[in-house]
């Protein structure tokens, strides 16, 4: 990466870290090691976004997920964003997602929270990257109830640097504000069967139960999907640098792994399910199997 963007990078981990504390143009000037002026004037052109409007979207996403969750008071989660009054609160919340925070906490439905990624993310991901050294790959079975997804689809995407580039990248932010069976929003391959003609194979969405009466917001799709038993393979944790090296470690293992050893074979009229990319729990992928 280029010496800028390192250091916008080193802005980014400065806010995620002292998010709860008062960030000024002075700290992100040292964090970056420019003057404050073209740190602020790096950092927008760069993200998009002002270093204050970066940090008030993240502290509201973060309070809008509180109050679904039960976790903040109305006037905690103003206080803990940063607002001097619930009122200063209220206005920036209905501005940023288009509803009141009270009537969010009693009846959330799905909102955009905002979810950024890392500068360097998309300079790795275009990295051909190779595995090095052997890696330890956990594989244990899980059996998923039928149920629905709520999905996004592009039009030709087969992962996710050009589902970003076709679709954008905040839908993540709206599924994570919506419940998951699994607890979080996934990654999908779809096979033939569950693409209509001119979609794409990779789409982003939420598993729900089969009963579930969520909206779908504008733009997004619905399909069933049948009881399955899927084999989940999980890498080593890592760090984000080495993002690709994990991911590349995990697939490698699944295609070479053979399932009769257990007397299953592959099931691919099932989706190819991924999993968010976590260094903390390492790369996480599932792939469809059946009883031979």
């Amino acid at each position: 990466m280029t010496d800028q963007l390192c250091a916008v990078q080193r802005m980014q981990d400065y806010i995620n870290q002292h998010l709860d504390e008062v960030i000024t143009p002075a700290d992100l000037s040292r964090a970056s090691c420019y003057s404050p002026f073209y740190a602020m004037r790096l950092f927008k052109d760069t993200v998009g976004l002002s270093p204050a409007t970066y940090v008030r979207r993240l502290r509201l996403s973060r309070s809008a997920l509180r109050l679904k969750n039960g976790e903040s008071r109305l006037i905690d989660a103003a206080f803990e964003a940063g607002f001097d009054s619930v009122d200063g609160y209220t206005r920036a919340f209905y501005k940023t997602f288009g509803c009141l925070p009270g009537a969010y906490a009693r009846h959330p439905v799905p909102i955009s929270l905002f979810v950024p990624y890392s500068v360097k993310f998309k300079e790795m991901y275009k990295e051909k990257k190779t595995v090095k050294e052997v890696q330890s790959v956990f594989i244990q079975t899980v059996n998923k109830p039928q149920r629905r997804v709520i999905l996004r689809r592009g039009k030709q995407a087969e992962d996710y640097l050009s589902y970003c580039e076709e679709v954008g990248c905040d839908v993540w932010g709206l599924l994570t504000s919506m419940d998951s069976l699994c607890g979080e929003p996934v990654c999908l391959w779809l096979p033939q069967g569950f693409r209509p003609a001119g979609t794409s194979v990779y789409v982003q969405g939420v598993e729900v139960p089969i009963d579930d009466e969520c909206p779908i917001p504008d733009g997004f799709d619905c399909i069933t999907l049948p009881s399955a038993t899927y084999l989940m393979f999980q890498g080593e944790p890592f760090k984000e640098e080495a993002y690709c090296e994990a991911i590349t470690a995990v697939q490698m293992a699944m295609d070479r792994y053979d399932p009769s050893l257990i007397g299953y074979e592959w099931d691919d009229s099932q989706p190819r399910i991924q999993l968010e990319p976590r260094g903390d729990r390492g790369y996480i992928e599932l792939r469809a199997v059946k009883k031979r």
